[in-house]
């Protein structure tokens, strides 16, 4: 597995590799802030950890940017609701 979560403005989206294929999370862009709408996770890899690890690298590749994060995917906001070190970094 390669681990590092990647931004991939050309396509709105996050990217992590893993072995059998990419946990991805989209997003759009307003304003200042990132507002993440979906996450994927090859279904194969369920339960392993992947969701998770692609949330962290994306709260803190969003936390490296300056800018802010509107929570529209449900993964994503149980993710956060979990990790309260992030949430100076939450608006919405």
């Amino acid at each position: 597995m390669n681990g590092i979560v990647i931004d991939r403005p050309d396509l709105n989206r996050f990217e992590l590799a893993v072995d059998g294929g990419l946990a991805l999370a989209y997003y759009r862009l307003d304003a200042n802030r990132v507002v993440l709408t979906h996450t994927e996770v090859p279904q194969e890899l369920s339960g392993q950890g992947i969701g998770s690890r692609l949330a962290k690298g994306t709260f803190d590749l969003i936390r490296a940017s300056g800018r802010k994060i509107v929570l529209r995917c449900s993964f994503m906001a149980g993710w956060a609701s979990r990790h309260p070190e992030y949430d100076d970094i939450i608006d919405g």
